[in-house]
């Protein structure tokens, strides 16, 4: 009797940055990983995303609801926050709503802690995007180092992988934002890819 072969299933949690604003869909992080796992021999289905533009911590929560998931993923990754910031909430608030969302993300990874990876959010304050809005970059910054401690004190915590992918979008070369003046391209994208495959291939074993 030969035994029954099963792909594996990514489930990636986010907002813009997650469902590729502006990208095209093979350009998404979420499917350059993909890529990059299958292209190391390790066999994975589809991506599933759920992830829109605009979303914060408790949209994402709602959207997850809504989603008709069917758990349990072998790899869940969760990157969420940047618009929580941008709102102007408070770091303690988006601490209460990621905390639940971790918890949701290790259910969803059938309760394995260590096969949810959480990127933290990237520094938008050098974008055209932000020079139009009259941000401080320096005080985007700081709001997003601080939104940033804490997701990593709370996926640590939790036994999940960290990924720090925001000194590389901190770089801004030419070519890696968007036509939005906003967005990362694919480049970047592709950029965040290394450390987060590392940790995927880590996750998977």
């Amino acid at each position: 009797m030969t035994a029954t072969h099963t792909s594996l299933r990514y489930l990636a949690l986010g907002d813009s940055y997650t469902c590729g604003e502006g990208v095209a869909p093979a350009e998404r992080w979420p499917e350059q990983l993909a890529s990059r796992l299958r292209s190391g021999s390790l066999d994975l289905a589809e991506v599933r995303i759920v992830a829109r533009t605009g979303w914060t911590t408790q949209e994402l929560a709602a959207g997850i609801e809504q989603a008709a998931l069917q758990p349990p993923y072998d790899l869940v990754s969760l990157q969420i926050g940047v618009n929580n910031q941008y709102r102007g909430q408070p770091p303690e608030l988006y601490r209460t709503s990621l905390r639940a969302l971790l918890a949701h993300a290790r259910e969803l990874a059938g309760g394995r802690a260590g096969r949810v990876l959480v990127p933290s959010i990237p520094d938008w304050g050098h974008t055209p995007h932000a020079r139009q809005q009259q941000r401080d970059p320096t005080q985007v910054a700081r709001e997003l180092d601080a939104y940033n401690a804490v997701a990593r004190d709370e996926a640590t915590h939790a036994g999940m992988r960290w990924i720090d992918i925001t000194p590389l979008s901190r770089q801004a070369p030419p070519g890696w934002i968007g036509a939005d003046g906003l967005h990362p391209t694919g480049a970047q994208y592709a950029a965040w890819i290394e450390p987060i495959a590392e940790a995927a291939r880590t996750a998977l074993g």
